[in-house]
């Protein structure tokens, strides 16, 4: 349609500048039938939009000789949708943006040798080395090696995990600074990484299409047209009444107006460190009355600390720090970090560790002045004397296998979270707000209680996720806001999806937004910048139709012949893209999140 459009200008201005029609006749010849003929499919399917109105115009003008009026409506018309085309052209990146972060080969040992072979021909049990910052290939277990890989991609948890034999490891995941060898538990074709894959193909093939303003609109504008013409032409019998009609009734408004605004709300959006993927959001933002939210990274700022130690009655609270620090600094395990900075913090100091080991299922251990220390899970113990589960995570030190301290951590929620969730039902008409999350019970609903939600699903896949969001959409707009691959497929069903920051490419076009700025206070200058659009584009449309109605009248009892009705056209077309133009302007603020 770019073409089309640039062709047309061209060609009008030669037409002006020489007088020659031939320009004209090309005009309508490449530009003017493609459209006609998209005019008789729409016929055929009863579809009156209101770039049927533009194709009546231009049919109506070639037949009436009027050949610059028609080739001013086909520039309209090409504009419009050139612009459209370019707003919408998304479909495919999703999928390529999937497709290019998996490897084309895997390395495989055999014996002393290792081999590169295409990722079809991977079996199961085949020992796969992976080599450092690789992505690794297939989900399977670490039989050699240690290090640490990066799973934020999958699981949403923007961590490090640490890595040695017996480990298990997902595809997709990117490996750190060491060597490691994993054995294939899962062909590529049927490991996670390709399970989101498929999740998202089909999320992306169910989802509809962005429905314009400009046709709904004219499922009752372009009838009325045609009426108030047909009028003119049979009272007078003077045909051109007719085509003046049309000329002034033609839509331009709608079909430039329109995208104009989008394009500029996608500008104001960008200097707000909101890159918007997918215009169409902009329309549907405002509609949303199912609020959906992951946890870690979106309502959290995706960084645990460590909130409590709570101690056996023989053990004090800087003894049980000494030994779990002095531990954890061989660990890259999430939360000995968290250990590692509050001991830093208070002025621990770390003792000598020896035979530290980290075996599967058994948590870390080592050797200190004598004693056997040990940080593992609740439920890798068997001990009586443990403390009440408390919410969040946590870790048990066990000194000789006896309970010596149990640490809590907590991973924060956002500053404004609470603030953000409560101004959502009065101030965005939220009916449902929601807490969807993979993390365990205790851990989702003291989050939830902190921030103010009350429905809240815990423990779920990304595969559940999708149909969960895809059940509340099927009853209302929705509205999800996520982080990491594993959210992708969700932000793909919901009618909005949103991503925090650019951790993943997959995310930021599986999202119809991308807040680069992590902060739910952007999340409502999104919502806010959807509004106003709405506002301005129904101001373009409604205020641009009114003026055509008035000037079709016109035409039709004989006051504004086709050329006067083209140039009374423009200045609608002035005045509505003029007005379109103030989306870009930033406004004086654009959240009204309490403080």
């Amino acid at each position: 349609m770019f073409a089309i459009a640039l062709l047309a200008a061209i060609g009008i201005a030669l037409h002006l500048a020489t007088g020659n029609p031939w320009p004209l006749y090309v005009v309508l010849a490449i530009g003017g039938l493609p459209l006609l003929w998209d005019l008789l499919k729409k016929l055929w399917a009863l579809d009156f939009g209101s770039d049927l109105l533009a194709g009546m115009s231009i049919l109506t003008s070639i037949l009436l000789e009027q050949y610059l009026v028609g080739s001013i409506v086909v520039l309209m018309l090409s504009g419009g949708s050139a612009l459209e085309e370019y707003a919408l052209r998304r479909a495919s990146a999703v999928l390529e943006a999937l497709a290019k972060r998996m490897p084309r080969v895997a390395h495989r040992r055999s014996g002393t040798e290792i081999a590169d072979i295409p990722l079809e021909q991977v079996a199961l049990g085949d020992t796969l080395v992976v080599f450092p910052h690789e992505t690794c290939p297939a989900d399977g277990t670490v039989v050699a090696g240690r290090g640490t890989m990066d799973e934020s991609f999958l699981t949403g948890e923007p961590f490090r995990m640490a890595k040695l034999p017996g480990a298990a490891v997902l595809s997709g995941a990117i490996n750190g600074d060491a060597v490691l060898e994993v054995r294939t538990d899962k062909l590529p074709i049927d490991s996670r990484y390709a399970q989101i894959m498929r999740v998202m193909q089909q999320a992306e093939e169910s989802r509809p299409a962005m429905r314009r303003l400009a046709d709904r609109l004219g499922s009752w504008y372009t009838p009325l047209a045609l009426a108030v013409a047909g009028a003119g032409w049979a009272l007078s019998g003077d045909p051109s009444r007719f085509l003046a009609v049309l000329v002034i009734a033609t839509p331009c408004p709608l079909l430039i107006a329109i995208p104009v605004a989008i394009l500029g709300a996608i500008s104001l959006a960008a200097r707000r460190a909101i890159i918007i993927k997918d215009p169409a959001l902009l329309e549907r933002i405002d509609t949303c009355r199912t609020f959906i939210f992951d946890k870690t990274g979106t309502l959290t700022y995706g960084r645990p600390a460590l909130t409590g130690i709570v101690t056996a009655p023989a053990v004090n609270r800087r003894d049980a720090l000494t030994w779990a620090a002095s531990l954890e600094q061989f660990s890259k395990h999430p939360l000995a970090a968290a250990v590692l900075s509050t001991a830093e913090a208070e002025g621990v100091p770390l003792a000598p560790i020896l035979e530290v080991s980290e075996k599967p299922g058994q948590g870390l251990t080592g050797q200190l002045d004598g004693k056997w220390i040990q940080i593992t899970g609740r439920s890798k113990v068997a001990l009586a004397d443990l403390p009440p589960t408390q919410p969040g995570m946590e870790a048990l030190l066990l000194v000789d296998g006896a309970f010596a301290a149990a640490f809590q951590f907590q991973d924060a929620p956002r500053a404004e979270s609470r603030s953000f969730i409560g101004h959502l039902h009065p101030r965005h008409g939220a009916v449902k707000v929601l807490l969807l999350s993979g993390d365990r019970e205790a851990e989702v609903r003291y989050l939830a209680e902190q921030v103010g939600i009350s429905e809240v699903l815990y423990s779920k896949s990304p595969e559940e996720k999708v149909a969960i969001v895809r059940q509340e959409t099927a009853l209302a707009p929705t509205l999800f806001v996520g982080d990491g691959i594993n959210d992708a497929p969700a932000m793909q069903a919901a009618t909005v999806g949103i991503a925090f920051g650019q951790h993943s490419d997959v995310t930021a076009e599986a999202a119809g937004a991308v807040i680069l700025e992590a902060s739910l206070h952007k999340v409502d200058e999104l919502i806010h910048i959807g509004q106003r659009l709405r506002r301005i584009a129904l101001q373009c449309a409604v205020g641009g139709m009114a003026l055509s109605v008035i000037g079709m009248i016109a035409a039709a009892t004989g006051y504004l012949p086709p050329v006067a009705g083209a140039v009374a056209q423009e200045f609608i077309d002035l005045a509505a893209v003029l007005n379109a133009l103030r989306m870009a302007l930033p406004p004086g603020e654009l959240s009204d999140i309490d403080s």
